[in-house]
């Protein structure tokens, strides 16, 4: 698989936005020999891509804050309930 940036695409979309044009303009500039191709990313590129977008975006970062904070203590919560039915104290000192 080979990723084409769309900058370098958007020159050989000839006519109005609609999908025919498009893949019209992505196998002519396919075929050019000057066409740049982009890398994919790893694993560990696309989860620190995630986590920086979850950070920066204003429009979605408290919500994937706050699942990032329940990702984050849902094992110490779910491990409470046995630990509570056998009488071991879980409970959290200084929050």
């Amino acid at each position: 698989m080979r990723l084409m940036s769309p900058e370098y695409v958007r020159p050989y979309v000839k006519a109005q936005k609609n999908d025919g044009h498009d893949a019209e303009g992505i196998a002519e500039a396919a075929t050019r020999p000057t066409m740049r191709f982009v890398e994919l990313k790893n694993e560990a590129q696309l989860d620190m891509q995630t986590l920086h977008r979850a950070t920066t975006d204003p429009r979605s970062s408290r919500m994937a804050r706050n699942w990032l904070i329940r990702e984050i203590r849902s094992p110490t919560n779910r491990s409470r309930g046995p630990l509570g039915s056998g009488s071991i104290d879980t409970a959290v000192k200084g929050w």
